[in-house]
């Protein structure tokens, strides 16, 4: 369930101090002047997205010229807007090291946004402000579907270069340069007849 709301007086933007009081339990974030709150995401959205993050990590960091910083769940601060994708990736020579605040003002290379019946309609206007932020690469990730779908951005408008199904082994933009299995990113659940 998604909590929207533009904060009392109901006259103004919503500031990150109106982030700041929101619940713990609750991820919020700052879009196009609202303040969006929802429930952390279920465990197999947030295991699929971990699985990705790790695999990612794995395969590209490292202090290479083309490595990459990939982080879940960072806090993005582009412009007036706070996105929090559930991860998100910086090409090493435009991010080479951490800041020291909490949050991120570099816009990145590269966003995973996940799947959920709960977010649609706000994850269509995050991937506005990406392509107005010059986000290179977006990844829609659906666990349930078990599928990937890779966004381009393409004279400021997303274009999909690819939709991934199932167990495949794929190479996908950014990261072309390895192999990604997908079986490993589709957590098992209960009594779903996969093993323990």
């Amino acid at each position: 369930m998604q909590i929207v709301s533009r904060v009392p007086p109901f006259d103004r933007p919503a500031t990150f101090a109106d982030l700041a009081r929101l619940p713990d339990r609750l991820v919020g974030e700052i879009v196009d002047g609202e303040l969006h709150a929802n429930p952390r995401p279920a465990a197999r959205v947030a295991g699929s997205a971990i699985a990705l993050g790790g695999m990612l990590v794995r395969l590209l960091g490292g202090d290479l010229p083309d490595s990459w910083q990939i982080l879940p769940e960072p806090e993005l601060h582009l412009g007036a807007d706070v996105l929090i994708p559930a991860l998100a990736g910086w090409r090493l020579s435009r991010l080479p090291g951490l800041p020291a605040t909490s949050y991120f003002s570099v816009p990145p290379d590269w966003v995973c946004e996940t799947a959920s019946s709960g977010t649609a309609s706000l994850r269509a206007r995050k991937m506005a402000i990406y392509a107005g932020e010059g986000v290179s690469h977006a990844w829609l990730i659906d666990p349930v579907a078990r599928a990937i779908e890779v966004r381009r951005l393409e004279d400021g408008r997303w274009r999909v270069a690819a939709t991934h199904i199932g167990d495949q082994v794929v190479r996908a933009e950014p990261f072309g340069a390895v192999a990604l299995e997908l079986a490993a990113l589709w957590p098992r659940e209960l009594g779903d007849g996969r093993g323990r």
